[in-house]
């Protein structure tokens, strides 16, 4: 095949590292002779906006605003903007890691402007000393100290820049609302005919440098998540400006779960083809069929005589020892971001440093629990690999990146392959550190655990849900609360930080269950099973067994409406009646005490600002289910 193909990473995902799937579709299609190229406009756009320039082109906008309108954001932008325009550099280059003495600087106080995000500072504890971030990074934490000061100063910035140019804008996800469950393409498309802004115009810049320098005959776009979506659009429309001969594919975690019954025309306005699941097959197929119009797609979408039709043949998926090694050879990894979230533990690892995105197995090994999406491929199709043939990735990968640091990105990564790898990297005498997500199930015995964290893992997240064990029996989740509390235990003994994946609002939840929930959750970081977590609020789709099958779980759907785009959370009505929005209120400032060692000898009721009943739960649940 004679194609170059040009993978790009849309904006918005991540800062502090590339999103692995252009790595996955370069690393496989160089493997099979395809000449390939990747290109992370996301950074670029970020990198293109808080510099110099932009920072100037940042007060234009903000100047043109009413002034009786102004916030004090950018009142105290305008006012600082000197500041602003001589600082910027510097603290781009520190937050990137290429200029580490200028933390004494900054850690220092005063050379950064300070907006309304610092004020956040006020409400921390003050220290006999007067410090008030001495609880977070004590006396000898400078470094850290100076990018958290950075990260407000970026936010502050991104403040301004939603309201003096687009209100859309996050460092995470870009316009998302324009495409997350939208039944209908109209919101996007009124979107793509509308005055390109700022932000607009220069990702139309940058995407135009991106093809003039790699020249591609096809171009994937890779958008995982709906707030990547209208970048992505962009991109594609500003590619079919400069030469409609360029053949567009999209695809990713967007495209799989919310696209799968795709009948708006309109899409391929800026797309030509649209792919489901596992790239890797439709794309050799793809581009077997660009050479030859009789070679066959698979699992493809594109237009025809104006119309939607879905494509699709017999032919397998590549199997996961197959896929290669993805390859960051492209990207400028020198200059992502490592912001530091300083309020939740795990949300740190996503946003600080640099980690090399590897999975241990396709799919799920378990694929079981209710309120996941288990019908679709990603999930359901487990394949895994040899240890042998995973540390070879490792060391490939090493090799290429100088960085020893990785993220397994797996649903769940199976405790026998994690062992495996273990014994692997343990035979090699390979020194990585890792983190990833698992199942808390009980093959994580203590033994295996102290295995693990000698092999290099630092943390692992995982879904304790609704902690309670009728609910986790209904959700199919495989796993009690009392095991969950001994697999957390284990992990933290080893020095492996937990994070557990919380939620509220399942089917049948009651008042009483999410009051016993929060008490358990109060014991697990009483006995120092878990030092992180997060509530979030239940939301059904139609690719889970809640969704497939809502008179399971005591619920009833209600219909959604058509429009031939997305198709993905749907809304249903719980007999319950339960306020959960006012509920998760509660939840979610306990967590935060929680996290922070604050609260943890308060009754739960506290935390509710509604008359709930008491716990149900023995106040040594816990320490009982430790002891064994």
């Amino acid at each position: 095949m004679g194609l170059r193909v040009l993978a790009i990473i849309p904006p918005m995902t991540q800062l502090n590292t590339p999103y692995p799937s252009t790595a996955y579709l370069t690393g496989f299609l160089r493997s099979r002779g395809v000449d390939a190229v990747q290109e992370d406009l996301a950074l670029a756009l970020v990198l293109a906006i808080f510099s110099p320039a932009g920072v100037e082109q940042l007060r234009v906008h903000a100047e043109a605003l009413p002034e009786a309108t102004r916030s004090e954001t950018v009142q105290v932008f305008l006012t600082q903007f000197s500041r602003h325009q001589a600082t910027i550099a510097p603290a781009i280059a520190f937050l990137q890691g290429r200029d580490p003495s200028l933390a004494f600087r900054i850690a220092s106080g005063g050379f950064l402007p300070e907006g309304p995000r610092f004020d956040a500072m006020d409400n921390y504890a003050e220290t006999e000393a007067g410090d008030p971030l001495a609880w977070a990074f004590g006396a000898l934490g400078v470094h850290d100290r100076a990018r958290h000061l950075a990260t407000l100063y970026l936010n502050d910035l991104a403040d301004c820049l939603r309201e003096a140019v687009d209100a859309r804008f996050e460092f995470v996800r870009y316009a998302e609302s324009l495409a997350q469950s939208q039944a209908s393409f109209d919101p996007l498309a009124e979107a793509m005919v509308a005055a390109p802004n700022w932000l607009d115009r220069t990702l139309q810049q940058l995407t135009v440098a991106a093809i003039r320098q790699h020249r591609p005959d096809v171009v994937l776009l890779s958008v995982p998540f709906p707030g990547s979506v209208y970048a992505a659009l962009r991109i594609a429309q500003t590619i079919k400006a400069h030469d409609p001969a360029i053949v567009i594919a999209l695809g990713g975690g967007f495209v799989n779960t919310e696209l799968r019954e795709l009948s708006d025309p309109r899409v391929f306005d800026f797309v030509d083809f649209v792919t489901l699941d596992d790239g890797e097959r439709p794309i050799l197929n793809l581009l077997a069929h660009l050479d030859d119009p009789a070679a066959p797609l698979l699992r493809t979408f594109h237009r025809v005589d104006g119309v939607v039709r879905y494509a699709t043949c017999a032919d397998a998926d590549i199997a996961f020892a197959e896929v290669g090694t993805p390859t960051w050879d492209g990207l400028p990894l020198d200059r992502y971001l490592s912001l530091l979230d300083m309020l939740n533990p795990m949300h740190r690892l996503w946003s600080d440093g640099r980690w090399n995105k590897l999975t241990v197995a396709h799919g799920c090994y378990w694929k079981k629990c209710s309120f996941c999406d288990v019908s679709l491929d990603y999930i359901s199709r487990y394949d895994g690999v040899a240890a042998t043939t995973l540390v070879d990735r490792i060391e490939a990968v090493i090799a290429e990146t100088g960085q020893t640091g990785f993220h397994f990105v797996d649903e769940a990564a199976p405790p026998k392959a994690l062992k495996s790898l273990a014994e692997e990297l343990q035979r090699r005498n390979r020194a990585i550190s890792w983190w990833g997500n698992i199942r808390f199930e009980k093959s994580f015995t203590p033994a295996l655990c102290e295995q693990l964290a000698e092999s290099g893992c630092i943390a692992v997240s995982g879904g304790l849900e609704v902690a309670s064990d009728r609910l986790l029996a209904l959700m199919k989740k495989g796993v009690s609360v009392d095991q969950v509390a001994r697999v957390t235990h284990a992990f933290s003994e080893q020095g492996v930080l937990v994070h557990a994946y919380l939620m509220y609002g399942f089917p049948t939840q009651t008042v009483q269950d999410t009051v016993d929930a929060l008490e358990l959750v109060r014991q697990l970081f009483v006995e120092g099973c878990i030092q992180s977590g997060f509530f979030h609020r239940f939301a059904c789709t139609v690719h889970s067994p809640v969704g497939l099958n809502p008179t399971e779980y005591g619920i009833q759907l209600q219909p959604l409406p058509a429009g031939g785009f997305a198709r993905n959370d749907v809304p249903f009505t719980d007999p319950t009646g339960v306020d959960h929005a006012r509920l998760g209120v509660a939840l979610s400032k306990a967590i935060y005490n929680y996290m922070h060692g604050i609260g943890l000898d308060t009754d739960v009721r506290d935390w509710f600002d509604m008359r709930v009943p008491r716990t149900t739960v023995a106040k040594d649940r816990i320490a009982r289910a430790l002891a064994g």
